[in-house]
């Protein structure tokens, strides 16, 4: 059974390479979306016979949208352009393909962080995405921020458990940097919460998503740096109850416009 990939990117010359030598030992039919790449992100996506198609950035899924769109098959891969399929995983999606699963089962993977100082996490912080899957039972969502798939009930879901390299972030600066996005992106294409909520959130939020982030998802393991990540992280999941609280203030009218 045939499977396509689509792949978003922006200036991702450094692992792209890496990427699409993996995807290619499961997928004919490799999609790059691009949103105005300025280094080689194209021509390496080219010699590695994926089909470019320049795009603007539209949003998180809109973006994935034209990818998911544009593939040849209905089996399709999810894939960020920092994401590295292993062996292991490479093999198991083989046998996925092989066995010709129903039109209604989706398939999760598991995102290993890679962090730009120390060994993968390979028993900690581990993340699950829903990323292959079949278009005509369920899409991308159309929506500026959010981008994963949101499944009807009773889908039969599977995790695959070969891993998912993940090379998130370059360092605390840049992650930083990406949390600040990320969290304006969520805040403007998102449903905006109740006042009280968002008010009690600013106020008292910041401690628990520390220790979701440093407890919970175990980054106490990582040592110093670990807690370094954990607290940017709450600090970036806290920006956006900040922002939400700007947002009704500026619905209140008490944006002061005097100078702008």
């Amino acid at each position: 059974m045939n499977l396509s990939c689509y792949i978003r990117t922006l200036n991702e010359e450094k692992r792209l390479a890496h990427v699409l030598q993996a995807v290619g030992h499961v997928s004919d039919d490799i999609v790059v979306v691009d949103s105005g790449s300025s280094d080689k992100t194209i021509e390496i996506a080219q010699a590695y016979g994926a089909r470019v198609i320049e795009q603007a950035w539209l949003g998180n899924g809109f973006q994935k949208r034209v990818g998911e769109q544009a593939c040849k098959h209905d089996w399709v891969l999810d894939l960020d352009a920092d994401e590295i399929l292993t062996t292991e995983l490479i093999t198991q999606i083989q046998q996925v393909l092989a066995r010709k699963p129903n039109i209604d089962e989706v398939f999760g993977l598991r995102l290993i962080t890679v962090p730009p100082y120390g060994k993968p996490w390979y028993h900690f912080a581990i993340d699950e995405r829903h990323k292959l899957y079949n278009r005509q039972f369920v899409q991308m969502p159309g929506h500026k921020a959010w981008d994963q798939l949101e499944l009807p009930m009773n889908t039969k879901t599977t995790t695959l458990h070969g891993n998912l390299l993940h090379y998130s972030f370059s360092g605390i600066a840049q992650m930083s940097d990406k949390w600040n996005k990320v969290s304006s992106r969520r805040v403007e294409g998102g449903k905006l919460k109740s006042q009280p909520s968002v008010m009690l959130r600013v106020v008292f939020a910041g401690p628990f998503y520390f220790f979701k982030n440093y407890v919970l998802k175990g980054l106490w393991r990582a040592g110093l740096y670990g807690f370094a990540i954990a607290v940017v992280g709450a600090h970036g999941r806290w920006l956006r109850d900040v922002k939400m609280l700007e947002r009704h203030m500026e619905k209140q009218g008490k944006k002061n416009t005097d100078f702008e």
